[in-house]
């Protein structure tokens, strides 16, 4: 298998093209998709071997994109991707088909160790995990995007006092 095909999903434009040139620096012949619609055509299209597929996009579920590619290529190794964990989600998931689900944010090698994790093989705890406070500055950050950047409406949707919050924001991201 010398050519590793490699579909990703993800409507975050910035993560997908930052992980696109991430994973084809590992390697991998990258197709970049941002919808279901545009998912399921490029796993047609392409016939990866591996993918990863964020779970909510804006126009559906990557859960849709994840039996797309299993009806084209049932040994696919897919990695499922989502901002919003829960358990029910998970098993979803792994019904659809994917062979593990990820936090946002993922590291391109915690998806590399993902994709190639033989079955029934218990994952690695990552070497230099997140610290609880840049973990809540990714999820500050992510929702402050959802909320096309109105630091008022990000404030409610996180129960946060807004001068609360615009202090958090103007301080430099925590390692």
């Amino acid at each position: 298998m010398d050519e590793k095909r490699l579909l990703i999903v993800d409507d975050d434009e910035i993560f997908l093209n930052r992980l696109g040139r991430s994973m084809e620096k590992n390697g991998f012949t990258t197709t970049l998709a941002n919808s279901v619609e545009d998912g399921k055509n490029k796993a047609l299209t392409s016939k990866p071997q591996f993918a990863v597929v964020d779970l909510r996009l804006e126009d559906g579920s990557g859960l849709d994109v994840v039996e797309a590619i299993r009806q084209h290529n049932p040994d696919a190794r897919i990695v499922m991707l989502t901002g919003y964990g829960n358990i029910a989600s998970a098993v979803a998931a792994v019904k659809a088909g994917a062979i593990d689900y990820l936090a946002k944010p993922a590291n391109a090698d915690d998806i590399i160790a993902a994709l190639y994790a033989k079955e029934g093989e218990k994952p690695n705890p990552p070497e230099n995990p997140m610290s609880a406070d840049r973990v809540r500055w990714e999820h500050i950050q992510r929702v402050y995007e959802l909320c096309d950047h109105n630091m008022s409406e990000t404030a409610r949707r996180l129960n946060m006092h807004r001068r609360t919050l615009q202090r958090i924001m103007a301080k430099r991201s925590p390692q």
